[in-house]
């Protein structure tokens, strides 16, 4: 039932992209030219060579969008990281219906660029919101109680009860959980279970004797499955189970004390016709992100990852170079007054240079206007504090407004920093801070940057260690251009005077 169920809703989606991709192409001719959007002025081409190209349509949009895994079921996919699929595989697929058609019908039809251009930015946007419309379709109905699938869990503890309520909490993904199998069953007369079947209430009870449910009613319901008690059953009684249940997809989440009975529970999947899924038991050590990687064909987990990697960086340097340099040129006039006012307000340089450890460790040197007098540090490396003798009367200034971090901009220009991201800190303080707080490493796993979500929070200076690494950590997790965006913005409204800043 499940793979018919499958292949179904496989065909579903095939024939809509299709649908759309060719309404897609037609109203790129139609905005070309018959709309009088654009003027035509060496003629309207015949629309039957136009339609010829579909059947190159039809069959790169279906092998591309195959190859990008977008018609396997994704009932607890990630909204975004599908539309991005769905981006670049249509960019793709653009690209080599241009390269086909211009290979082998330049010669004797001569198309439109524009026409390729327009039916990128339609076929795109028509293709997101198809997709979008459909996914939205079916997570009602399936809150509705529609083609929902039983999915029986094999495991027990904290790792088997976070599947359990994320299936729970998320009804849209029509999911039900018919119970969960452990090594032993618990030390009770034995597990209950309530079972719903149309407007009457069973109740039965699995015999640890017999190894049987009893008073099971004779036809069990499809959906409506309600667990009084999460286990119901041993890793022996699986073959079972799966029969009784008809049980449409299994979800191996295991503790990792129960790893001696993977291989046997494995074995007895191993001739089922369910979706069998494993969830590892390496939660408790994830300490960032997590992400399934391919090594040679193995599958290797991640357990410290961030969405900073790849595209994602080159987007975030880019966006540093493009809004550095505005920044940098926007911000000469203060420096220029700055660096006079330093100069002839107290003795020494008007720059201060000092080492900062960045990404992956790497120690760098940070620019800033000189805020304290030249013997600042003859008794050792110490933070500023409120009323520090050390800081010059126009330093106070500057670090209230943080006028003073505004040449570390030519850091960001240079690669070593970023606008955004977790403040850097001295090698010093590090190897003290490392030792009294854990995860304190995992933030440079990013760029240093010359602001970061723990300070826009207040957490700067001389503040609780704990709580700015958990807002860099947050920041590291679930970064976006967006929260970049929010970040600076909340540094411009309220962040440039502050009250930490000594």
């Amino acid at each position: 039932m499940l793979k018919k169920h499958t292949q179904l809703f496989e065909v579903l989606f095939v024939a809509s992209d299709l649908i759309v991709a060719s309404a897609a192409w037609a109203l790129s001719y139609w905005i070309r030219f018959e709309s009088g959007l654009i003027a035509v002025e060496k003629g309207v081409p015949e629309l039957v060579d136009y339609a010829r190209i579909l059947l190159f349509v039809w069959l790169i949009w279906a092998y591309v969008f195959r190859r990008f895994n977008l018609y396997r079921p994704k009932r607890g996919s990630n909204r975004a990281s599908e539309i991005w699929k769905v981006i670049r595989a249509n960019s793709l697929s653009v690209i080599l219906l241009l390269a086909i058609t211009y290979l082998f019908r330049e010669k004797s039809v001569p198309f439109s660029r524009l026409v390729f251009l327009v039916f990128w930015a339609v076929s795109t946007v028509m293709l997101v919101g198809s997709r979008l419309a459909i996914r939205q379709f079916l997570r009602a109905m399936r809150k509705r109680g529609y083609n929902l699938r039983h999915v029986l869990v094999v495991g027990s503890g904290e790792l088997a009860e976070n599947v359990v309520r994320g299936m729970e909490a998320h009804p849209e993904y029509g999911t039900v959980c018919v119970g969960c199998l452990a090594a032993e069953l618990p030390r009770v007369p034995g597990p209950k279970l309530r079972v719903l079947a149309g407007s009457e209430l069973y109740e039965t009870e699995y015999n640890v004797q017999t190894q049987l449910f009893v008073d099971r009613p004779q036809e069990m319901p499809e959906v409506g499955l309600e667990i009084a008690e999460r286990i119901i059953g041993t890793y022996e009684d699986l073959p079972k189970i799966l029969k009784i249940f008809e049980i449409d997809s299994v979800i191996i989440a295991m503790p990792l004390q129960d790893h001696e009975h993977l291989e046997k529970v494995v074995n007895l999947l191993g001739d089922e016709m369910v979706d069998v899924r494993i969830v590892p038991d390496v939660h408790r050590f994830i300490r960032l992100g997590s992400q399934i990687e391919d090594f040679d064909g193995m599958p290797v987990v991640s357990l410290n990852s961030t969405p900073i990697f790849g595209v994602n960086r080159v987007v975030k340097r880019a966006f540093d170079i493009f809004f550095g340099l505005v920044f940098l040129l926007l911000s000469i006039p203060v420096m220029v007054v700055t660096a006079i006012l330093v100069k002839f307000s107290s003795s020494g340089p008007v720059f201060f240079s000092q080492e900062r450890v960045g990404l992956d460790g790497e120690v760098f040197p940070i620019l800033k206007f000189r805020t304290m007098k030249l013997d600042a540090e003859k008794d050792g490396a110490q933070f500023a504090v409120k009323g520090d003798t050390r800081v010059t009367r126009l330093g106070g200034f500057l670090r209230r407004f943080n006028i003073d971090e505004l040449p570390q901009l030519l850091n960001v220009v240079r690669g070593q920093m970023s606008l955004v991201g977790p403040r850097p800190e001295r090698p010093v303080f590090i190897k003290e801070f490392r030792k009294h707080f854990p995860g304190y490493m995992l933030r440079h796993k990013v760029q240093a940057g010359m602001t970061g979500w723990a300070q826009v929070n207040g957490w700067r200076g001389n503040t609780s260690i704990e709580k700015r690494i958990e807002h860099d950590l947050y920041y590291i997790e679930n970064w976006s251009v967006l929260l970049d965006f929010k970040i600076i913005l909340k540094t411009f409204i309220d962040g440039f005077r502050d009250q930490n800043a000594y």
